[in-house]
């Protein structure tokens, strides 16, 4: 599989300055290795501290230009502190892909209210929060930029005990196409991404997740992350200058069948 950062080009996101959250591992990682290696300045953020520091230690080793911020992506005064830290250091910010998230199954006849609190707070809160104090910053900037929401297939078809966690996906995807309405006139585009099962390390715990993924997806595999993120980097880049408001779903075409796992 070839890699956006892999692709012969300019350095697409020379110049340029990210802050990508939840990127200790999986998704979000692989995000943040291919901004560096077209170029970017990135903040990696993880609530978990050695994740981030050991992902950022591997950027580094690559030769990318990486720093960490562990902490809370749903707390605002972190938030905040996060886009001051990026400007302290790198002098602006021009990229923002709000990637934290949380899944908390349950069945919605007994969810419990904490579980709904959490996923909301950081699902949505976050992310809201994120875009809101980065496009402060752009807008002072004069400059523009790009955000990217991490939506997800259950925002668009319903999957088994995910209700919550599917209502902030789609929500997050109503966020983009309302913010277009807002930021246009300064130049920031808003999209999100709808990545369908993938292959992380949440996933090698559980032995038949690429069977089952593989059985029921028509292209015959889960997605892998570079698949997530080639398509992250493609709405964050100079090519998609005029694309804003749109959500990518990334799921092998698993939506146009959508036959459940279960």
């Amino acid at each position: 599989m070839q890699n956006f950062s892999s692709v012969e080009s300019t350095q697409l996101f020379k110049d340029h300055t990210a802050i990508v959250t939840g990127a200790g591992q999986g998704i979000g990682f692989e995000i943040c290795r291919q901004l560096a290696c077209q170029g970017a300045s990135v903040v990696l953020n993880d609530l978990d501290g050695t994740l981030a520091e050991t992902a950022t230690e591997c950027i580094l080793a690559a030769g990318g230009n990486c720093i960490a911020m562990p902490g809370d992506a749903s707390d605002l005064e972190f938030i905040e502190e996060m886009v001051r830290e990026v400007v302290n250091k790198f002098g602006k910010l021009t990229r923002v892909v709000a990637n934290a998230g949380i899944t908390l199954f349950g069945d919605f006849l007994n969810y419990p209210e904490d579980s709904f609190s959490r996923v909301m707070k950081l699902n949505l809160g976050g992310s809201f929060f994120l875009a809101q104090a980065a496009a402060r910053q752009m807008i002072a900037q004069k400059s523009g930029g790009s955000i990217l929401f991490m939506s997800s297939v259950t925002g668009h078809q319903a999957h088994k005990n995910l209700a919550a966690y599917g209502m902030t996906k789609a929500a997050l995807e109503m966020l983009a196409k309302t913010l277009v309405v807002e930021l246009s006139e300064y130049g920031i585009t808003v999209n999100s991404i709808a990545p369908g099962a993938t292959s992380t390390e949440r996933t090698t715990n559980d032995e038949d997740y690429v069977k089952t993924w593989s059985r029921i997806t028509p292209m015959g595999r889960p997605a892998q992350v570079a698949d997530i993120a080639n398509a992250a980097l493609f709405l964050l880049s100079p090519l998609s200058g005029h694309i804003t408001g749109q959500s990518m779903i990334v799921d092998g075409g698993w939506t146009s069948v959508s036959p459940s796992p279960y």
